[in-house]
């Protein structure tokens, strides 16, 4: 969840640092900070644990202004949430770094740096990467080529930005399984994780793809590819997130996103609910083409888009007799799996950026599947640009860490795919007749939300739950343990309904 923004420019960013972090809170967080190289060329930093309003208040009291800089929201992987295990991380004074992911060897590299005489203060894997940068820059004194050679010696998921104290106007950065887009204006670059963090700033993006590292400078920027090639790609407007990151009238992002259910729903079926056939055409060609040779289904994913894929296999079985089988996808990468003939690999992903998911589908492509589909709401993510088709799900952006429309716009999709594989066209022709139905059902179900609410009180004192379903409803259970757990921090299981008997039960006062 944590959040990556970074800057040079001919204008002073510091506020420009700010805003971008205040528009990266929604992904959660636990501390923050940011790294400028200030007027006088001198490296400074700020950390704090909390809010970035706490953030802001000690900015304003150092008056920290420069052109270049770096800023960073975390939440806490290794280490826990303090000051010290804040971002960015600075490495013998000259040298700061931000990062977002996990690199697996940070034990081993953080043993090689200690013995090449590197003292450690956080707990922090990113740490490790800024210590290792420096020493690298030591080995080839030149801020970029530094960053890439330590990404060919860190193995994980992650994305970096880094500014050099030798290298005052200079911006750094690279990708490696975690998203990192990079944002153009007017005499100024650059990058964030995420490019509603660029709104206010940039005029244009283009997305970083696997393994692309960048130099930014204010007036330019050089662009290269996982073999240090230079690469050119695609560039284009950024999009208008106003709307969707205002949360109007509501408390939060979460509320909005569930009232909003009923319009995403619709825009999810629009096009493809007045005909079997027409609903395969609306699938894009590729998919089309393939429907009558899938005798096999493999979905992956992670979270609620895995809860999604335990319900789609009851529809896919159901409505269409095709045999599915469904994986977590850090599990999947793990084990030696038996990929049938005609066997299609179904990724599915709110952002189409989660780490495990992308490492999945990097994987399936050594496999002898028949084509790689994914199921996502970002037309511009890695998963969309990587996969051979796509499924849409059309949900808008979606900015409560909780998921709630999105695991919606996945099921009607999910339930697309499947009614579009059943080969008994009356039996699909009534199915798409009762989606017809679908947005203003939801919107009816909503009308409830004050019932809903009076029922809360009965439950607040409760700190254990236990979510039970059968058959299709067992994975709703799961889902429903799942947000208890994300939004309560109450202590939540999905299990079930008859396995109440073989253990769980002896939980219940």
């Amino acid at each position: 969840m944590c959040g990556i923004i970074g800057a040079a420019s001919k204008r002073n960013i510091s506020q420009v640092l700010l805003e971008g972090l205040r528009r990266l809170e929604y992904r959660g967080y636990d501390s923050a900070g940011i790294a400028i190289m200030n007027q006088k060329e001198q490296l400074q930093r700020i950390r704090v644990q909390g809010k970035v309003q706490i953030l802001a208040q000690a900015m304003l009291e150092t008056k920290l202004t420069g052109l270049t800089g770096i800023g960073h929201t975390r939440w806490a992987t290794h280490g826990k949430p303090s000051e010290k295990n804040a971002h960015p991380h600075v490495s013998s004074n000259e040298l700061a770094l931000v990062h977002n992911g996990i690199i697996e060897n940070h034990a081993q590299l953080r043993t090689f740096l200690a013995e090449k005489g590197y003292v450690f203060t956080s707990e922090t894997d990113t740490e490790v990467a800024a210590h290792l940068v420096h020493w690298c820059y030591q080995q080839k004194p030149d801020l970029l080529k530094a960053l890439q050679m330590a990404a060919q010696k860190m193995q994980g998921a992650f994305a970096i930005g880094v500014i050099h104290l030798k290298h005052p106007h200079e911006l750094a950065a690279l990708r490696q399984g975690s998203p990192l887009v990079l944002g153009i204006g007017i005499d100024e670059h650059f990058i964030a994780s995420d490019p509603l963090a660029l709104k206010a700033f940039a005029q244009s993006i283009l997305f970083l793809a696997e393994g692309d590292s960048v130099l930014l400078k204010a007036q330019s920027y050089e662009l290269f590819d996982a073999k240090g090639q230079p690469v050119t790609r695609q560039v284009v407007a950024l999009e208008d997130e106003c709307q969707a990151a205002s949360k109007g009238n509501y408390r939060h992002f979460m509320l909005k996103e569930i009232f909003e259910q009923p319009t995403v729903l619709a825009q999810t079926l629009e096009g493809r609910l007045h005909s079997h056939e027409v609903l395969k055409a609306s699938l894009g060609q590729t998919l089309h083409d393939l429907l009558p040779n899938i005798k096999h289904v493999h979905i992956v994913a992670c979270g609620t888009s895995y809860h999604a894929g335990l319900i789609a296999r009851f529809w896919l079985e159901s409505l269409s007799g095709i045999s599915t089988q469904v994986e977590i996808a850090s599990e999947y990468r793990y084990r030696d799996v038996i990929v049938n003939e005609a066997t299609l690999f179904v990724v599915i992903s709110q952002s189409g950026e989660t780490a495990d998911t992308l490492a999945a589908l990097k994987q399936s492509k050594t496999q002898p599947y028949l084509a790689r589909l994914a199921v996502c709401n970002i037309a511009s993510s890695t998963m969309v640009r990587e996969a051979d088709t796509t499924l849409l799900t059309r949900a808008g952006r979606e900015i409560g860490v909780a998921s709630t429309k999105a695991f919606t716009t996945q099921l009607a999709a999910l339930l697309l795919l499947a009614t579009a594989l059943c080969p008994d066209k009356a039996k699909a022709e009534a199915v798409l007749e009762e989606l017809q139905h679908l947005s203003a059902c939801c919107e009816e179900l909503l009308t409830m939300s004050e019932t809903i609410k009076a029922l809360a009180p009965t439950f607040i004192d409760k700190r254990h739950a236990l979510f039970l379903g059968r058959g299709v409803h067992f994975p709703v259970a799961l889902e429903g343990a799942l947000k208890l757990k994300e939004i309560s921090y109450i202590h939540a299981e999905g299990y079930p309904a008859a396995e109440m008997k073989h253990g769980p039960i002896a939980l219940i006062d």
